[in-house]
């Protein structure tokens, strides 16, 4: 059974530096509304990095898509381009030049992630991906804290008899606003 349904995001885009930005944008405030800030840095630094190497290396052209799902406890993020050559999956961390600027993005990725890899993508394309672990949910309160009190003469939930719930703890007195004053002016 799947308690949380899956959370998608798409962009198309050419893969320009200028745009970069903006995708590192759209992802931060995706991951921000699924209330996933934990892995705002590393999926926006994997993104970019995905995204450097369509601007530097695919070809024919610079077109691909971002994509980032969230399926249960994991975020995949992937970056689809038109370019069928597949990176060197073998060792991302092997380089011949221990003092290179470039060059590091699998790198980094595979630092950084859960898992990553690649595959192609019909006849001329591929697909670069990594996973992170999303962070366990919150805690959902219990549903006696969660009571509101009420009463309704509609609707589907007329019929039921209301009990009243205390707030505060179970051996807790009940506070009225008037006794509560006092604790508010120290």
């Amino acid at each position: 059974m799947i308690s949380e349904p899956s959370r998608y995001c798409t962009v198309e885009l050419q893969a320009l530096p200028s745009r970069i930005g903006q995708v590192r944008r759209i992802v931060s405030a995706h991951l921000r509304h699924w209330q996933l800030d934990a892995l705002i840095d590393h999926a926006t630094l994997g993104v970019t990095e995905l995204l450097t190497n369509v601007h530097r290396h695919a070809q024919p052209d610079k077109t691909c898509t971002v994509e980032v799902e969230l399926l249960l406890d994991r975020l995949t993020v992937s970056v689809r381009d038109n370019d069928p050559r597949i990176p060197d999956v073998a060792d991302p961390c092997a380089t011949s030049d221990e003092f290179a600027t470039s060059g590091r993005g699998l790198a980094i990725i595979a630092a950084m992630s859960e898992s990553w890899g690649a595959r192609p993508h019909g006849d001329s394309g591929k697909v670069v991906w990594f996973t992170l672990q999303a962070p366990a949910p919150a805690v959902v309160p219990p549903l006696r804290d969660r009571v509101v009190h009420g009463a309704t003469t509609v609707g589907p939930f007329a019929d039921l008899p209301l009990e009243p719930v205390p707030f505060g703890l179970p051996n807790e007195p009940m506070r009225t606003p008037a006794a509560a004053r006092p604790a508010l002016t120290h």
